[in-house]
C-alpha cells in the first residue's frame, strides 16, 4: 500500500464531475496533492486532501517544459516523498512519471481497486458516468474493464 496517494489535476476534477471523489477517501488514507493543483481545480478541496509545496521548484520548472504544471508539480512531489502512487490519466505525464520508476495509476485504475475493495459493487454506473464527461476512452477499452470487471455488458 503506498505512503502516499498523489492526484493531479483531471482526475480529481474527472471525480468531482461525476460525483465520486469520495472515493479517494474510501480506499486510500493519506491522499496529498499540491498548491498547483488546488488552483487549477478551481473549487475547494475537501479537508481530507491534504496540500503541500514542492520543495524543489526548479526540477518542477524543468518538467514545467514537457507537461503543465499541475503535472509537473504532482511528479515533483512524488520524487520528493517515501513510496508515492501518482494518479494521472494524461499520456504525456505518465510516460514522464514511468521514465522516472514512479508508482501510478489513472482514474479507472482507481475505479479498479474500489471495486476490489468493495468500496463500490459495480464499475458500469461509474463508467457510464464517464462517458458523459470529456474523458476519452475507446468502446474496445470499455468492454475490456467491464470484462475484467466480471461485469459484460452488450451497450459497448
Amino acid at each position: 500500500m503506498p505512503k502516499v496517494v498523489i492526484p493531479d489535476t483531471s482526475s480529481l476534477i474527472l471525480f468531482d464531475k461525476i460525483k465520486e471523489l469520495d472515493l479517494l477517501r474510501k480506499i486510500y488514507t493519506d491522499i496529498t496533492t499540491t498548491k498547483e493543483v488546488t488552483e487549477e481545480f478551481s473549487l475547494d478541496l475537501p479537508g481530507w486532501i491534504k496540500v503541500v509545496k514542492v520543495k524543489d521548484k526548479k526540477y518542477q520548472e524543468a518538467l514545467e517544459t514537457q507537461i503543465d504544471k499541475g503535472e509537473a508539480s504532482v511528479i515533483t512531489l512524488a520524487m520528493e516523498c517515501e513510496n508515492p502512487l501518482l494518479i494521472l490519466d494524461d499520456r504525456k505525464a505518465r510516460k514522464v512519471a514511468e521514465k522516472l520508476s514512479l508508482n501510478i495509476t489513472g482514474s479507472l485504475g482507481i475505479i479498479y481497486k474500489a471495486k476490489q475493495m468493495g468500496a463500490i459493487k459495480q464499475v458500469k454506473p461509474l463508467i457510464d458516468n464517464l462517458l458523459t464527461t470529456d474523458f476519452r476512452i475507446s468502446e474496445q477499452l470499455v468492454r475490456e474493464f467491464l470484462i475484467l470487471n466480471d461485469e459484460q455488458s452488450e451497450d459497448y
